[in-house]
């Protein structure tokens, strides 16, 4: 196996690549800017410079990476087409390349709620609705998929007090967080588990869940 990540240099993205390094997977990682990249990525990375809306080079930034790890997204500010041309436009460019390169399974970050037109998110120029249209491109690809669905995101990876995954099917959970690190775990356990595979699953983190293998929550989904 080896991994291919878009959005690396983000927080959770940074997190994805870290989480792979740790178990001695290869990662390539794609990255706008390498000086940055650098400063944030593990050495054992493998940094590739490209950009998700830039179809042209996406294949030859995979090369011979066999899974696919997305974890891009529309940054907050006043374009009103990021969330087209980041969330959706950006992925099926990803996902059309990872078809072409024969890509055994692509994981792809979405979010919490994007089923919900009238969400308050979709304020933000459709954000929710653009990355929803996303997942069923890459749903009706062929291709091998997990979907994972986080709650709102938390940079803190070690709460106080500690905090474990819930994991539901879509468009059942509406509500709740989750640290950025649990993602991670989640996205890279499902490249490992024959459970996860073409699935659309929502995760958040509680106090009072009862902690269990990430094996085993997807199997329940």
């Amino acid at each position: 196996m080896k991994a291919f990540v878009a959005g690396a240099t983000g927080e959770t993205g940074q997190r994805i690549v870290q989480e792979l390094v740790n178990r001695q997977i290869p990662v390539r990682a794609l990255v706008r800017n390498l000086e940055t990249a650098r400063s944030i990525l593990p050495p054992q990375a493998e940094l590739v410079l490209g950009d998700v809306l830039h179809r042209d080079g996406l294949e030859a930034a995979i090369a011979d990476s066999t899974v696919i790890l997305c974890a891009t997204g529309a940054k907050p500010g006043f374009d009103p087409t990021a969330p087209y041309r980041v969330d959706y436009e950006g992925t099926k460019n990803l996902t059309d390349a990872a078809k072409a390169k024969g890509i055994e399974h692509f994981v792809l970050v979405s979010s919490l709620c994007v089923s919900q037109f009238f969400h308050p998110l979709n304020l933000f120029f459709l954000i929710l609705v653009w990355k929803k249209q996303a997942e069923e491109y890459l749903q009706n690809s062929g291709l091998t998929y997990t979907i994972v669905r986080p709650g709102g995101l938390k940079s803190v990876d070690a709460p106080e007090p500690p905090v474990h995954v819930v994991m539901s099917s879509a468009d059942t959970l509406f509500e709740g967080s989750i640290p950025r690190l649990e993602v991670a775990k989640t996205c890279v356990a499902a490249l490992f588990t024959p459970a996860a595979r073409n699935k659309v699953v929502e995760i958040v983190a509680r106090e009072d869940a009862v902690e269990q293998p990430l094996v085993e929550l997807f199997a329940k989904i």
